[in-house]
C-alpha cells in the first residue's frame, strides 16, 4: 500500500511539472530596457557570420542539429517574416545553428532549442521565446512592434 501511495505521488508530481513546463514553453518573455540606453552599442546583439538583421524587427532563431522541431519553427518564422515583408527588409528571420558554436549558447544563456529572440531595428533584444513559439502570439507582437508610433 505504501509503495502504491509513493508511486501515485510521483505520477501526480510528474504530471504537474509537465503541465507547468508545457504552459511556459513558447511564451513571449519581454525584456526590460531603458529607452535612453537601449540603442547603445553594448545592448546590441551581434552574431559573427549571421545573415543581416532587419531594419525594424529580426526574428533570431537559435537551433541545433539534434532539434526535432527546429525545421518546423524555421519554416513558420520565415513565413511570418514574409507575411510582414514590405520590400525593404524591415522584418527578417535569421537562423543560427549553435551545434558547433557553444560560445554563442553560453553568451546568450540558451538552455533549449529552439530559442527565438525578437530584436528591434537597433538589434536590441525586446523579447525571447524558449521552445516552439506560439505563432498567433508572435504575429500580435510583430503587429505591435511595427505599428506606427502614436503622436
Amino acid at each position: 500500500m505504501e509503495t502504491l501511495t509513493v508511486l501515485l505521488g510521483l505520477v501526480a508530481l510528474a504530471t504537474v511539472l509537465g503541465l507547468v513546463w508545457r504552459a511556459r514553453t513558447g511564451r513571449i518573455k519581454h525584456t526590460r530596457t531603458d529607452d535612453s540606453t537601449a540603442a547603445s552599442e553594448e545592448n546590441r546583439i551581434s552574431i559573427p557570420g549571421a545573415a543581416p538583421f532587419g531594419s525594424r524587427v529580426t526574428l533570431l532563431q537559435f537551433s541545433t542539429e539534434a532539434c526535432a522541431i527546429c525545421p518546423t519553427v524555421r519554416t513558420q518564422l520565415s513565413a511570418l517574416a514574409d507575411e510582414f515583408h514590405d520590400g525593404t527588409g524591415s522584418v527578417v528571420h535569421v537562423d543560427v545553428d549553435v551545434t558547433s558554436r557553444p560560445e554563442i549558447a553560453n553568451q546568450f544563456n540558451l538552455l533549449q532549442s529552439p530559442t527565438t529572440f525578437i530584436l528591434d531595428g537597433n538589434g536590441v533584444l525586446q523579447a525571447r521565446i524558449g521552445g516552439a513559439p506560439k505563432i498567433n502570439d508572435l504575429r500580435a507582437e510583430l503587429g505591435r512592434m511595427l505599428a506606427p508610433a502614436l503622436v
